[in-house]
């Protein structure tokens, strides 16, 4: 079996973690991608087509995994023109049929097996599950598990059914038949579809239980709860250094070289990567995912967060937030993750509130940001990359990509600062 593995969106609404592709991304040490690629070596699929963009960052990361029998090749995509276009510079590498997917699929071998018999028979299989927010997805016109077309993001009120399309497919060459008639706009992949379905038929497999969005920062976190669950064990490598007085309960991984110090508590679910360092009387808690090489300064208490490679924190509260490469946080800074109504949580994206579905959701963090002493960070809150936020500043809104930014206090210059 082949796949094509789709890897060169820009990502705009992940920001301010896309700086790189979502799909780079690491929990547990591994970048979601890689997760992917080992849910399809295990469904059996032994070539693997990659389409990423000309900074190549893909390739380069995967080029350190090993991956058994299956082959990867990679295709570059120059810019964003949408899934048809990504697949349509691959279609030279294929053969008559093949899987479509997300690079952050990270449960697609679930899928793959269901599709695998009946495949043989039908030329386009979709994937469908319900939404309860079908305008922000491509839906699904069916009767019984006949496909009758696709509707792309729905005006509300006007959705043909509540089951959205997963983000696998699994295509015959035919497609690039189609595809020939449309192409040369962002969605000419759903158009081409559909003149298939109009002509040759299509069959949905309906998804019954809960499946992954990858589309705003915080999905990561039921991400990085089911990759938990699925793939952590309890081990404490031989090199860490765990002085004494240390409490570790539950399953808690500790990587290479990472020093834990006195008084330090570790509740599982955590993941501690290599060449840490938890300072005296941190608590680091429930769902905790640290990269490589991050320092949590004394008495810091972290909770349900995901840290990126690099990062250092002194003492503070971080709740259910995130964190990107080499990010900086001064003494004393907190992560608001509740409103003070107990209300739901909604973040603004491209200009536009959105609704989290969360109770809990503190803050998300570019990369190389460097966050001064006694910050106050309000819940649902997005900080670019390479920004500097001042001491004593509380961030109420949005900030963008390289911005220092200070609170409003007599005698205090706000310098190039800007928020949305």
């Amino acid at each position: 079996m082949q796949a094509v593995i789709l890897a060169a969106g820009a990502s705009s609404r992940f920001w301010p973690l896309n700086k790189r592709h979502k799909s780079l991304i690491k929990i547990m040490g591994k970048p979601l991608i890689w997760y992917t690629i080992d849910g399809m070596r295990k469904a059996g699929v032994r070539e693997i087509i990659i389409v990423q963009d000309k900074k190549k960052e893909i390739e380069k990361e995967l080029s350190g995994y090993n991956f058994g029998k299956i082959k990867i090749k990679y295709i570059v995509q120059p810019e964003p023109k949408g899934m048809g276009d990504a697949l349509y510079r691959a279609r030279n590498l294929l053969g008559s049929k093949f899987f479509v997917l997300n690079a952050e699929r990270i449960d697609v071998k679930d899928y793959i097996e269901q599709a695998k018999i009946r495949f043989r028979k039908d030329s386009l299989i979709l994937f469908g599950v319900k939404t309860s927010t079908p305008h922000l997805f491509g839906i699904l016109d069916v009767k019984g598990d006949k496909v009758l077309r696709i509707v792309e993001k729905p005006v509300c009120g006007s959705e043909p059914s509540n089951l959205r399309v997963l983000g696998i497919y699994a295509l015959s060459r035919e497609f690039f038949d189609y595809y020939q008639k449309v192409k040369g706009h962002m969605y000419d992949f759903e158009d081409a579809l559909n003149l298939f379905i109009e002509d040759k038929g299509a069959r949905v497999i309906r998804i019954k239980r809960e499946t992954f969005s990858l589309k705003y920062p915080w999905h990561l976190f039921e991400i990085k709860k089911y990759l938990m669950d699925k793939y952590l064990r309890r081990k404490i490598s031989k090199s860490a250094t765990i002085s004494k007085g240390v409490i570790i309960e539950g399953k808690v991984y500790i990587g290479r070289n990472t020093r834990i110090y006195e008084g330090a508590i570790i509740k599982g679910p955590c993941y501690i990567g290599e060449g840490c360092v938890i300072g005296n009387n941190a608590l680091v808690r429930d769902y905790t995912d640290l990269e490589a090489n991050c320092l949590i300064g004394g008495l810091a208490e972290v909770t349900r967060c995901i840290f990126q490679e690099g990062c250092h924190t002194h003492s503070g509260y971080f709740g259910d937030s995130m964190f990107g490469k080499s990010c900086r946080v001064g003494a004393g800074t907190v992560t608001a993750n509740i409103r003070l109504d107990r209300e739901e949580i909604k973040s603004v994206v491209k200009g536009k509130k959105v609704s989290t579905g969360l109770k809990k959701f503190g803050a998300v963090i570019g990369e190389d940001t460097k966050i001064g002493v006694n910050v106050s960070l309000m819940p649902g809150v997005l900080i670019g990359s390479n920004c500097n936020i001042g001491p004593h500043s509380i961030v109420l809104k949005n900030i963008k990509d390289n911005i220092t930014f200070f609170s409003k206090f007599k005698n205090v210059k706000k310098s190039k600062s800007s928020s949305t």
